[in-house]
């Protein structure tokens, strides 16, 4: 049994475990319990539901050892572990209660105030809630300081990660015998502050709602955006693919309960186009139809395209100017010389016009950046912020480039058409899929994650979580390609912020404003990897 360590004191996993609850959730719990070697006690007040749960349990370990997962007598083990109850009562041995009733506060409530008249004092009672208060869950305790939350990821026996919630008087003892439980089960536990969404589902929010709110504007079309988070991020699925899978109508209520829950914090606002969508019964797959429309034959959109052959750039547009500083601009540098262009500096004579002139941050004064076609990276603002009324057209992408498959453009009625094709050609010729798309800072991909970013550092401003929580967190619950965190490192904290400060500038939003972390850091000169450190701490970089 795994043992955590409070006060010098050892932390035993409990010998018995109760779930309340036997749907998916709740069966799939009792079935990590069972394999722990605990006494597993499952309860639903529902007779059918309860049989069903408990057939649930047996076909899942069975699934386990035809994968090899268990042998043959830990299966005989677990599956003898579990014991179906109809009464609360019947938990009164428990050293552990699970809860995974459904999402009212008012049956929570109910079941916790009557689960302290029937277990022990020194029971632990744990919530599996995502999105209701561990601390007003436990208001009706009589011991507050044995509620912790158990947020498990669905489907809870596949899925790696365990987010331990410490409600305002959760303690220690609970929240060491939680932890514990939750790695005897295999799981991979991270620790969270209770508040809206605790940890994970928090720095998640701007996901779906940044997307939504670049679809209100027009700046791409549904299709549009989930390609560019899928090929441009890494990410296994766009945000409205994701808002229809888990349904449109539950992720209008998280959006209500969280605006609520904070008072009506701006970076949390819910989209009209969710209420919309809900009103007309547009719910995502369960309906048949939300942002796309499924059928058996799966949802109608179409596979992403492979991203095209690389090269070798045209002998009149061999010659390359890029300025700029920064992780990308260094990356696209590297990127060009490999794939064949004659890349040169601002400041450096030439022998001819450039076949394109790159910009990487803010306008330089150099004999080199006029006379050809221009690009202009869209991080210190939109393309109409940056070169208003002019020939350039914008870009965006985010750092590792190497690893983008599409790159995102934008362009204004005053864009020359040889500006246009030459940056087309370019990325088609470094293998970039090309998408064009509205103006707006950071475009699609960069205003989203960059939110996330800032997200997260909120977050850990407020020691919802640490960053390696945080970042393990989104990728082993989310299935995110990488953490926020580390990701910004990656990027530069300094290209994150300036994104950030350009659409507080466009926009005038409280919704925009950087979070003091991320500010603080930069100010400092952590900027990520390029320095040494930002959010986490890297190898000093080789001197040049």
């Amino acid at each position: 049994m795994s043992e955590e360590t409070v006060s010098g004191q050892q932390v035993k996993t409990p010998a018995v475990i109760g779930v309340i609850g036997a749907g998916t959730m709740g069966a799939g719990i009792a079935q990590l319990a069972c394999k722990t070697g605990a006494q597993t006690l499952m309860h639903d007040p529902v007779a059918d539901a309860l049989t069903r749960g408990v057939e649930r349990v047996a076909e899942g370990l069975a699934k386990e050892a035809q994968k090899g997962k268990l042998d043959p007598a830990r299966l005989e083990h677990a599956t003898q572990q579990l014991r179906a109850v109809s009464t609360l009562e019947e938990l009164a041995p428990c050293e552990l209660v699970i809860e995974a009733a459904p999402e009212r506060l008012e049956l929570k409530h109910e079941l916790f105030g009557r689960l302290c008249e029937v277990v022990s004092d020194e029971c632990v009672l744990a919530s599996n809630t995502s999105s209701l208060p561990i601390t007003a869950i436990a208001a009706v305790a009589s011991n507050p300081e044995r509620v912790v939350g158990m947020h498990f990821f669905n489907p809870a026996p596949l899925m790696r990660l365990l987010e331990i919630v410490a409600g305002l008087l959760s303690g220690e003892q609970a929240l060491a015998l939680a932890k514990a439980t939750g790695e005897a089960m295999g799981k991979e536990v991270i620790l969270a502050t209770d508040g809206p969404g605790f940890l994970v589902n928090r720095c998640n929010r701007p996901f779906g709602l940044e997307a939504l709110r670049l679809l209100q504007e027009r700046v791409a079309d549904i299709e549009s955006i989930d390609r560019i988070v899928r090929m441009g991020g890494g990410f296994r699925m766009g945000p409205f693919e994701l808002s229809d899978l888990v349904g449109v109508d539950t992720g209008f209520d998280v959006s209500k309960s969280f605006f609520e829950l904070s008072f009506g914090e701006p970076r949390w606002r819910p989209s009209p186009i969710q209420a919309r969508q809900v009103a007309a019964g547009l719910h995502g797959r369960k309906t048949g139809r939300g942002y796309y429309t499924y059928s058996q034959n799966g949802p109608g959109r179409e596979a992403d395209p492979e991203p095209p052959v690389a090269t070798a750039p045209q002998e009149s547009e061999g010659l390359l100017v890029i300025s700029g500083a920064g992780v990308l601009a260094d990356e696209l540098r590297q990127a060009a010389h490999q794939a064949g262009y004659d890349v040169q500096g601002p400041h450096e004579p030439l022998s001819e016009l450039p076949g394109l002139i790159i910009e990487c941050g803010k306008p330089q004064e150099s004999d080199a950046l006029r006379g050809g076609p221009r690009l202009v990276l869209c991080s210190d603002g939109s393309l109409s912020a940056l070169d208003p009324a002019g020939p350039a057209v914008g870009f965006h992408a985010l750092p590792p480039f190497a690893d983008c498959k599409l790159i995102e453009l934008t362009r204004a009625d005053s864009s020359s058409p040889a500006a246009i094709a030459r940056a087309e050609r370019f990325f088609r010729a470094l293998g970039k899929q090309v998408e064009w798309v509205g103006d707006a800072p950071g475009l699609v991909l960069g205003r989203i994650v960059c939110q996330i970013i800032n997200e997260s550092a909120f977050a850990l401003g407020e020691a919802i979580g640490s960053a390696q929580d945080i970042d393990t967190g989104m990728v082993l619950g989310l299935n995110h390609p990488r953490g926020p965190l580390g990701w910004a490192d990656a990027i530069g904290l300094d290209h994150v912020l300036a994104v950030l400060d350009a659409l507080h500038e466009e926009y005038r939003e409280e919704r925009y404003r950087a979070a003091p972390a991320l500010r603080r850091l930069v100010r400092a000169g952590k900027l990520g990897r390029c320095t040494g450190g930002g959010f986490f701490d890297y190898p000093a970089p080789a001197a040049v």
